[in-house]
């Protein structure tokens, strides 16, 4: 979006003031949803920077940094003591002991180290000491988050909410199970995206009826704010309502190991008909603490404490791996957002966004490989999947494509 004179706020705000004074006038979701993005995203001019930018470089230093490393691709990052990171501050977390290691893993996981090519930019500008965790200062961009659509109902056509329908999905689902954990190697890209709206590939572990969904989220995102490829986490405890965050721009999450920073660009990302980069995730309950422990690049990052959720603080319900985007359609047609590669599945390896290895975790432990996945595509059309017949990428599958085209509108 151009950046915006401050009497076009001003004219935004008086359209929401009037719609507030006057609830009878008709008004769809997406009309609101675009007011929206336009009076909360807006750039406005402040001697020549818009206000987003000044707020970025006032953005203050976190609570116990003791360093503070600034990358050139425009990160920056607070090492904090790993004492004195935000999930203390959760009321829940008051008297909370770290839990610095899993007390055992999976069987069938692989747990050794390997020199992973995914890198954060802002490692050849220095490393965060012992006993710090790094803490990216600007995070991501917190977009309308809304719950993953999962296949509850016996008609899966059956049209969602509108709120869900701003979101668009291409994923597949292990539902009505007992799930103690999932993992998946995705490879990585940098989707177009526009309007304010994002572009992600994750896991969802989710278990609750739906107005008390609780979900963990992990993988990685591209928002219009900086065009960048960031790795996230997303958790929440209510169905997105009033629980849950980003990263660490709230308390719940606990980090014990300094090498990612949750929010921090990733690098480098894979190119059409190129090298392809991935990225290992794995989230799996401790049942020893009840913790949920994340796993990236087989790097134990931290965990979400059990205590913190209500339905996620015995089991999963459902596992969904995936791709998802928001459109918000402000000029009247579909977005141009792209999903995955921005190509369709159909391509194939090397030119689509693929996820493989696809596993859950059962209640003795072990990985196993899912069966009788649900595919969801909510607009094929616009983006699609295609789940090829098991090989050496075990259970995988192919999803994405770009958006507003002849096909889609």
């Amino acid at each position: 979006m151009k950046n915006l004179p401050f009497s076009s706020l001003i004219g935004y705000k008086c359209i929401l003031l009037k719609l507030e004074k006057n609830p009878s006038i008709p008004y769809s979701a997406s009309f609101l949803l675009a007011l929206y993005h336009m009076f909360s995203h807006v750039h406005v001019q402040v001697d020549g920077r818009s206000i987003s930018s000044v707020r970025n470089m006032e953005l203050a230093k976190h609570e116990g940094a003791i360093k503070t490393i600034q990358s050139e691709d425009g990160d920056v990052i607070d090492c904090v003591d790993i004492y004195k990171q935000p999930a203390f501050n959760h009321p829940l977390l008051k008297n909370h002991t770290i839990q610095m290691k899993p007390s055992s893993y999976p069987r069938g996981m692989e747990t050794e180290q390997f020199e992973s090519e995914l890198l954060q930019g802002w490692h050849k500008n220095g490393q965060c000491p012992e006993g710090t965790i790094p803490i990216v200062r600007a995070q991501i961009h917190n977009s309308t988050r809304t719950m993953a659509f999962v296949p509850r109902r016996k008609n899966l056509d059956q049209v969602a909410s509108e709120a869900v329908r701003n979101h668009e999905y291409a994923q597949v689902s292990a539902v009505n199970g007992n799930y103690f954990g999932a993992s998946a190697m995705l490879n990585v890209w940098n989707p177009a995206t526009f309007d304010n709206e994002f572009s992600l590939a994750q896991i969802w572990l989710l278990s609750g009826p739906q107005d008390e969904l609780n979900s963990m989220e992990a993988g990685w995102i591209v928002s219009q704010v900086d065009k960048r490829t960031k790795l996230f986490i997303y958790w929440t405890s209510d169905d997105y309502q009033s629980t849950g965050c980003y990263n660490l721009d709230c308390p719940g999450f606990v980090q014990t190991d300094k090498k990612f920073g949750l929010g921090g660009n990733l690098e480098p990302v894979s190119t059409y008909g190129g090298k392809q980069y991935e990225m290992s995730i794995t989230i799996h309950k401790d049942k020893q603490s009840g913790n949920w422990w994340l796993r990236i690049q087989n790097v134990d990052l931290g965990y979400w404490p059990g205590s913190i959720f209500t339905g996620l603080s015995d089991r999963a319900d459902f596992i969904t791996w995936g791709g998802e985007i928001v459109n918000s359609e402000l000029e009247g047609r579909h977005t141009s957002t792209q999903m995955g590669s921005g190509h369709f599945p159909s391509e194939d390896f090397g030119k689509a966004s693929f996820f493989r290895n696809l596993g859950y975790i059962d209640d003795s432990g072990a990985v196993r490989d899912p069966e009788n996945l649900v595919p969801y595509a909510s607009n094929p059309s616009c983006y699609d999947l295609h789940i090829p017949t098991k090989n050496d990428f075990g259970t995988h599958f192919y999803f994405g494509g770009p958006g507003y085209s002849d096909k889609c509108q």
